[in-house]
């Protein structure tokens, strides 16, 4: 809503702006956390749903496409709703749909429930900020966004972690039943202390074409790359269907949108130099970046032998840096080209992704651990300052939409980003697999010495020695495959640098002002 619209309430002060603050945070903090904490216990779903470890990762990629579709009807929602009874009203739906996730007898009914989750999700993180920049001064405006931050920081870094330990302990269910103690907590708070600053509500058209064309093209393309490698990609006629499906709606929502007097989402942005730069580099940023932590996980379980929970605690510690440094960030930014921190941030996830393509199947637990403890330092430099660019120039009054549509498009992006790297991990394993087979004759002495090298070692038959081989050879197989991805990363961060410097440039207090 645009703020001038009406008289802003003044800002909380105190206890109760604490309490304010602990109970927005913790609702970003459930948001953001249910992004990642599934990522350790996938293999333990699939397995105990009977579902491949392919088709588990539905789990993550249809949450942030539903997720992704939602965030574009804030702004519409906000004002027909009203901002506090929008927000608790959809804490309430996600406490109910983390319940429906949990009591899931299977993949259909919890992907089902997970769709619903991310729907009700959509609207939390641009109206979490929104509130917590209502409620403090406007000086203090950038310690309200770094509060933030550092919550949405820990959420996805804490996930795996918590999740893992959760698996192992318990039941993978109650990665989702976690969410109703702290959910009610966040709505219940919420609403005491925000009920009587409710912003004013009106009845708005939505724009119901552009909003049907744009769940069809999400769908058929999220589909599309979830069911592509079971199908062989477009030797099969749903795939090709698909894929004709998603292009032709996203067409006619990109016309639709253009010459609609009230779009549901404002395509018109992207003429806007620093709009168009920034959310294109968040995107494919965020892609690779929660991409690879999704695979991570499911490498460290699958092929090093690790624990759920161990699996957890390697990526835990990208929290350290991120921690730390969100307070500097929000004494830097106002001072600082933002450009040059973005620069800063890509350069280090280069690096970080660039070191673990240098793993090996022996690789020790420090150096696995000391890149996921370094990308901490990127990971600070990286959302705000992109956020900084993205509306840096925009009146007031196109903040809201410029928010939501940079959100869809990133959050879009990861999810398309997962499926995309998971078909490419694979890809290149059967590719290392084939490879190595080759070398793997009778009639190469090296294979042969090898089979009688763990037939003396480990005894029993030769038949045991071959398939300990087999394993060896997979596992070195996934871990070739999974240095490509990495180094694929790497390069990526590199090459996407010159779209920051498309932007023009600008410091970083003018976003944070503007939200306000």
């Amino acid at each position: 809503m645009n703020p001038s619209t009406r008289l802003d309430p003044p800002p909380l002060t105190g206890g109760k702006l604490i309490l304010a603050t602990l109970a927005v945070a913790l609702a970003t903090f459930m948001n953001v956390l249910d992004s990642s904490i599934a990522n350790v216990a996938i293999p333990t779903i699939s397995g105990n749903l009977g579902v491949s470890v392919d088709e588990g990762t539905w789990v993550i990629t249809l949450f942030s496409a539903a997720n992704a579709v939602s965030i574009p009807l804030t702004g519409w929602l906000t004002q027909r709703i009203g901002q506090i009874r929008l927000f608790v009203g959809a804490i309430v739906m996600f406490v109910f749909s983390s319940w429906l996730c949990g009591i899931a007898p299977n993949l259909i009914v919890l992907l089902a429930a997970r769709v619903l989750q991310g729907a009700v999700a959509g609207p939390l993180i641009p109206l979490s900020q929104a509130i917590l920049l209502g409620s403090y001064p406007k000086e203090k405006s950038s310690t309200a966004l770094s509060l933030w931050a550092m919550t949405a920081t820990v959420g996805p870094i804490a996930g795996p972690a918590l999740g893992g330990w959760i698996t192992d302990s318990y039941s993978w269910s109650w990665i989702f039943y976690i969410n109703i103690p702290v959910g009610l907590f966040a709505a219940a708070v919420t609403w005491a202390i925000y009920r009587d600053r409710e912003s004013p509500a009106r009845k708005l058209p939505i724009d119901k074409v552009g909003l049907l064309s744009l769940i069809v093209w999400v769908a058929s393309l999220q589909i599309m790359l979830d069911k592509g490698k079971d199908l062989d990609w477009f030797d099969s006629p749903v795939i090709c269907a698909l894929a004709v499906i998603a292009a032709v709606s996203f067409l006619f929502f990109l016309i639709w949108e253009f010459t609609d007097s009230d779009p549901v989402v404002d395509i018109r942005l992207f003429a806007v130099r620093n709009f168009r730069g920034g959310t294109i580099a968040i995107s494919i940023a965020y892609a690779v970046f929660f991409s690879n932590l999704v695979i991570l996980p499911q490498w460290i379980q699958g092929y090093l032998g690790y624990r759920a929970v161990d699996a957890g605690l390697v990526t835990a510690p990208l929290g350290i840096f991120a921690v730390l440094l969100a307070p500097v960030m929000a004494k830097i930014m106002p001072k600082s080209d933002t450009r040059v921190l973005a620069t800063l941030a890509f350069l280090g996830f280069a690096a970080v992704f660039f070191m673990r393509s240098r793993y090996t199947t022996s690789v020790d637990p420090y150096t696995l651990v000391l890149p996921t403890l370094l990308q901490g330092i990127p990971m600070a430099l990286f959302f705000t300052p992109l956020t900084a660019i993205i509306l840096s120039g925009l009146p007031p009054d196109k903040i809201p939409a410029a928010a939501g549509l940079s959100n869809f498009v990133r959050v879009f992006a990861g999810g398309v980003g997962t499926s995309l790297i998971t078909t490419g991990w694979n890809d290149r394993t059967i590719l290392h697999h084939a490879r190595l087979a080759e070398q793997s004759g009778v009639n190469n002495p090296a294979y042969t010495g090898a089979i009688a090298n763990i037939h003396s070692t480990l005894g029993g038959s030769i038949d045991q020695a071959v398939t300990f081989f087999e394993h060896s050879l997979n596992t070195q197989a996934a871990m070739l495959g999974l240095n490509d991805i990495f180094w694929l990363s790497s390069v990526i961060f590199i090459v996407i640098i010159p779209l920051i410097w498309l932007t023009r440039p600008g410091k970083g207090g003018g976003a944070s002002v503007a939200a306000h």
